[in-house]
């Protein structure tokens, strides 16, 4: 129960600071907006290439791409913004554990809340032809989840080694992969109107890959929270 109402009281501080400032969020979604812009203006110089078979797949990367670079903005800043005095106060106050867990959770609902304005945002500028558009919704959602808790982790390693962000953009390459690749199969089924009982597979790779990101955080983090 201490461990919960710890994470409660600093997931609230998380939000109330972010109501204050709103940086990240309007940082972002200025960025989504503008990306999505110039991609409508570049697809316009091509206006046959709306109507080819390739639209649809290009449609689809093009999100995903969108949403990869807005969740690393986004996520990123998640411990490399605080400085040592503030995180030298947590450590007196709060357990580890806590604290990646109220980072999880607040970045994962930036997230959820940024990849819905950014869907509607992409469906206004370009014409879509998804088929089970609450499939889609749905593993934008579960996609949004995941990106949080991936670079919630590794932003965590990263501060711990003197906030770097190269290091945290070498250490998400061969874990965000497999998420990107899974993530644009199963929205690629949910566009072509598959029976979604059929993307399962893909979906429990999906969730066991944040369970697993989830529990090592957990574990590792308190070990380098300590030093």
């Amino acid at each position: 129960m201490k461990l919960l109402g710890q994470t409660i009281e600093l997931l609230k501080k998380e939000i109330i600071l972010e109501w204050r400032s709103k940086y990240a969020f309007n940082g972002i979604l200025l960025y989504i907006v503008s990306t999505v812009f110039v991609c409508y203006i570049s697809f316009n110089l091509n206006p046959g290439f709306k109507g080819s078979s390739g639209y649809g797949i290009v449609w689809n990367i093009l999100f995903w791409i969108i949403m990869l670079f807005a969740s690393v903005n986004a996520i990123a800043k998640s411990f490399l913004q605080e400085n040592k005095a503030r995180l030298l106060y947590y450590y007196s106050i709060a357990h580890p554990q806590a604290i990646i867990l109220s980072k999880t959770i607040y970045n994962a609902l930036l997230m959820a809340l940024l990849s819905i304005l950014a869907l509607l945002v992409y469906i206004l500028f370009f014409p879509n032809n998804v088929q089970d558009l609450l499939f889609y919704f749905i593993t934008v959602m579960l996609g949004s989840i995941s990106f949080s808790t991936v670079f919630t982790m590794l932003s965590g390693i990263a501060s711990k080694a003197g906030n770097n962000g190269t290091l945290m953009a070498i250490l998400s390459f061969p874990v965000i992969i497999p998420v990107i690749l899974l993530l644009v199969k199963v929205s690629k089924a949910a566009m072509d109107g598959i029976d979604p009982s059929l993307s399962f597979g893909n979906i429990g790779v999906l969730v066991a890959i944040n369970v697993i990101v989830i529990a090592s955080s957990l574990i590792l983090f308190p070990y380098l929270w300590r030093d």
